[in-house]
């Protein structure tokens, strides 16, 4: 699913949904960023394959994620097989905004919870540089293996992080686990934190307009 931009294409933003979400849950949002390049942007909201997964013990549903959790502790099992395979669709989908002629440095990643995690080991993985990561309600679980995988091209992106302070599903401390691995590789990273749930809030959506307004110009 996207938004085309009219009545010029220069920017992309890809935008990862969370688990048992799908890719239009996050289209009203969109609009409300009123970016000041918006009208030349394309959003992007794919949708996560449906998979069994683990949500509790010896149950199992089918439902939307980028890879399987079966772990109360969200660093406690990666399921590095899962994220790789979510890695590769994203590529191709910043691989098809490339041969459309956008150039590297003009696509953000945004994700959302499970997707945030794929948005982060991605991004910072890209082989070629990008404009931005926005990781959202979310956490790291590949930080270790990032030590080998992390892509030179990207060794300077900018990473604009947020978390609930009331989070019960992700809880913020996952999250700052991630900014502080992250801050201590010395990446351009910003955290930012709102007395929310697991959703979204006004500042917080006025506030990575801002992030991305300093990077479309």
């Amino acid at each position: 699913f996207e938004i085309p931009s009219k009545p010029t294409h220069l920017y992309s933003i890809i935008w990862l949904h969370g688990l048992g979400s799908n890719g239009q849950s996050f289209e009203s949002i969109a609009p409300q960023l009123k970016l000041k390049k918006q009208r030349h942007v394309r959003f992007i909201f794919p949708n996560a394959p449906v998979r069994e997964m683990m949500i509790a013990e010896s149950q199992r549903v089918e439902m939307r994620s980028w890879y399987d959790v079966s772990e109360i502790y969200l660093n406690a099992r990666a399921d590095t097989a899962g994220i790789n395979q979510s890695a590769a669709l994203l590529n191709q989908l910043i691989e098809q905004e490339i041969a459309a002629g956008i150039a590297s440095e003009n696509i953000l990643l945004i994700g959302f919870s499970q997707g945030g995690c794929i948005a982060l080991h991605t991004g910072l993985c890209y082989s070629r540089p990008l404009a931005g990561i926005v990781a959202l309600s979310t956490y790291l679980s590949t930080a270790d293996s990032l030590k080998k995988q992390a892509a030179p091209a990207n060794y300077a992106i900018p990473i604009f992080m947020a978390h609930g302070t009331e989070d019960s599903s992700v809880a913020i401390e996952h999250g700052k686990a991630a900014f502080t691995a992250l801050q201590t590789r010395q990446y351009p990273i910003q955290w930012h934190e709102y007395p929310m749930r697991h959703e979204f809030c006004g500042q917080e959506i006025a506030d990575v307009a801002h992030f991305i307004n300093q990077l479309f110009r």
